[in-house]
């Protein structure tokens, strides 16, 4: 089974609930994840603002990869997300990389006179 930082937001409440960033083990397919003693199970689609579910429970869960901006909460509510201690460190660290087109100028390729004059008489 591999191992991935995941975002976990528990939504059996409504639409924003308590959140966390851990580290969860997943199936080959990612259909079943794995985390602190629980087993989730896709919803394939089914679910109203939630992606997976308790087996034991049934509640639901939003559950994906953390976002690079940190906002990872669905419409963006200033609410604390707790981070797993074990995570912390490699979270702020990837969190804080810059992406692969920050730091790099734009390649704008110039266009030949010929585009350039069509784009003229067209209105561009």
């Amino acid at each position: 089974m591999k191992t991935r930082i995941m975002y976990i937001e528990d939504k059996s409440n409504g639409l924003s609930g308590p959140a966390r960033i851990g580290r969860v083990e997943m199936t080959k397919l990612g259909k079943t994840i794995y985390y602190r003693g629980r087993t989730f199970r896709t919803l394939g689609g089914r679910g109203f603002k939630a992606n997976f579910y308790d087996v034991e429970t049934g509640e639901e869960f939003w559950i994906s990869g953390p976002r690079r901006d940190g906002a990872d909460r669905l419409y963006g509510e200033r609410v604390p997300v707790e981070i797993d201690e074990d995570v912390r460190t490699k979270y702020w660290t990837k969190r804080s990389a810059p992406s692969s087109s920050q730091g790099k100028e734009a390649h704008v390729r110039p266009l030949p006179n010929k585009r350039l004059k069509l784009a003229a008489r067209v209105g561009y």
